[in-house]
């Protein structure tokens, strides 16, 4: 009969003899309630979480559960490992929290392009200058429209960070009106750390700008930039030993001012960066190739 149904002999007196049995999931061994230390003796868990609410209001108050496992082994003596020491933990509500992973931001490489009009491409380059009567350097970092040649705006500093870099790429879009423009200048620096920086790349972002970079050992892709830094190195940097931190700012905030307003330009038809820029409209000007 069972050949027949096709049931195997070893099913039927399984269920015939009422051995069928809900099968339940098994949830593991549970815990013991102690850990032991090297000479053997059991200690409660109680007691280690008292050790380590000891320990984070103490010393180990900076530490996650992996290096409280280690604390514990070393000063108690305790053979307990990390897992019993996170779930204690989590218990207690004394985890540390996860570190956020930083955002990497893709590197754009800077590429050839034809430059017909000004706020279409912006450089930025980092300078250094030296004051001699208190004996240490400062910075200035400046953008120049690569096709009026403008020096839209600048940090000079005693220091000079990603966020000073940020700060001064949001006063130049306000100078030059482009926060309303659907398509904004390029921006083009190196490598330098000031502009590979979180905070100089979540500007860019911000204010949607496209942030490019030159491959390293290619000065000449930020030329007009290095340009300009040569000519203030030799027409006012060099000429000048400056004492003061203030003196040094009067001094480059006035050539600055001197360059954009009325310095000649041999590439802008002997005008200065001011005149063309106001001019460029009205006047047949050749393209610009970078």
């Amino acid at each position: 009969m069972l050949k027949i149904l096709g049931i195997p002999r070893s099913t039927y007196y399984y269920q015939k003899n009422g051995r069928v049995e809900e099968k339940q999931v098994s949830e593991g061994r549970p815990a013991p309630g102690y850990s032991i230390q090297e000479d053997g003796k059991k200690v409660s868990d109680e007691q280690i979480k008292e050790w380590l609410m000891e320990e984070v209001s103490g010393d180990g108050y900076a530490y996650g559960y992996r290096k409280l496992t280690k604390q514990l082994r070393r000063k108690y003596k305790l053979i307990i490992n990390k897992k019993k020491v996170y779930r204690l933990c989590k218990e207690l509500g004394i985890l540390r929290p996860q570190r956020q992973k930083r955002i990497s931001y893709p590197r754009k490489l800077a590429r050839n392009r034809v430059i017909t009009a000004s706020n279409q491409l912006w450089e930025t380059d980092i300078k250094y200058g030296y004051i001699d009567g208190e004996q240490r350097f400062f910075f200035i970092c400046s953008i120049i429209d690569v096709y009026d040649r403008s020096i839209i705006d600048y940090h000079i500093g005693l220091s000079c960070s990603g966020q000073d870099v940020k700060q001064i790429l949001q006063r130049t879009l306000f100078k030059r009106q482009q926060f309303d423009k659907q398509e904004k200048p390029v921006i083009r620096s190196d490598n330098g750390p000031q502009f590979i920086s979180h905070a100089f790349e979540q500007g860019c972002q911000e204010f949607e700008v496209e942030h490019e970079r030159i491959p390293p050992k290619t000065p000449n892709m930020n030329a007009h930039i290095e340009s300009f830094h040569r000519i203030l190195e030799d027409e006012c940097l060099s000429r000048f030993q400056f004492d003061t931190y203030e003196e040094a700012y009067k001094e480059l905030a006035w050539f600055v001012q001197f360059y954009n307003e009325r310095r000649m330009h041999s590439s802008l038809l002997d005008l200065s960066p001011k005149e063309f820029y106001e001019k460029q409209e009205s006047l047949v000007i050749k393209e610009v190739r970078v």
